[in-house]
């Protein structure tokens, strides 16, 4: 059986006195992708964020290839081979798509490699990632993330704000990304989208994993992964949660546009103050 690269044993995450997470345990080997599904408020940024570093854990391990990194500050959790593509896409919006690269690239071998997989930036390589897309900025951050050599990626809702067509051509890019050996967790609140592209899925709720299996399984279940998504009170979004699979909204039922556009925090105002470092 194939050791896990990233290893997430009974972990707690607490915002001041609200538990966020509470004994979430995950494997994602080495070529595979793993999905993690859930409705907003379920707490799957939550756990992306302390897995990279950007908020403290309050109880649990962290393993990356065999080394505990729970206690190491983010920079430190990238140079061992952690790669994180934020909700919102996070790019560097005053520099190039050419300087965006070079940021994270190691050599300029790697920064090709980021124009072989989204030929669509080739042509706009001198541009301001300010005057992209919404779906060019995707296509730069991951890219970004890809030239970085990462052996763990994390990808927090890769369809979030993005129309269909721009959607669908992210999908191989996860793809590749696996089959050239690297172990991929995606977070994605479509389950349909993400069971489409995983080996194994967890079903987060209210911080807790609600159900487990492979993406082929669930995919067979979607009453299961529909009962999971809603069995308990979420906050912070104010609505329904998502359907599940079989029911599930994908990208094409949002109605959301692909624009330049930088999309709205979607975390709550206490998850925000501990990684801006406010009190709460």
């Amino acid at each position: 059986m194939t050791e896990p690269l990233l290893k997430v044993d009974d972990l707690d995450v607490r915002y001041g006195s609200s538990r966020a997470l509470f004994g979430v345990s995950i494997d994602v080997a080495p070529g595979s992708v793993l999905a993690v599904l859930g409705a907003n408020g379920a707490g799957k940024s939550t756990l992306m964020d302390a897995i990279a570093g950007v908020i403290p854990v309050e109880h649990g391990a962290i393993t990356l290839d065999g080394e505990e990194v729970q206690r190491l500050p983010r920079n430190r959790r990238a140079a061992r081979g952690l790669a994180y593509v934020e909700q919102g896409r996070t790019v560097f919006a005053g520099l190039t798509v050419q300087d965006n690269l070079a940021v994270a690239a190691r050599g300029a071998r790697n920064t090709a490699r980021a124009y072989e997989l989204f030929p669509e930036l080739e042509s706009r390589r001198q541009v301001t990632a300010q005057m992209l897309s919404g779906g060019e900025q995707q296509m730069l951050v991951l890219a970004r993330a890809i030239v970085s050599q990462p052996r763990v990626l994390l990808i927090d809702e890769m369809s979030q704000g993005l129309a269909p067509v721009i959607v669908k051509r992210m999908v191989p890019f996860v793809q590749t990304a696996a089959r050239s050996g690297i172990a991929v967790l995606l977070v994605e609140q479509f389950a349909s989208l993400a069971l489409s592209i995983g080996a194994q899925a967890y079903v987060l709720s209210v911080g807790s994993i609600a159900l487990t299996g492979s993406c082929q399984d669930l995919l067979t279940r979607p009453d299961d992964v529909r009962r999971a998504y809603f069995s308990g009170e979420h906050d912070g979004s104010g609505g329904a949660p998502a359907a599940a699979a079989g029911q599930a909204p994908g990208p094409q039922d949002t109605g959301a546009q692909d624009t330049g556009a930088q999309d709205a925090d979607t975390k709550n105002p206490a998850q925000q103050a501990v990684k801006n470092g406010g009190s709460l």
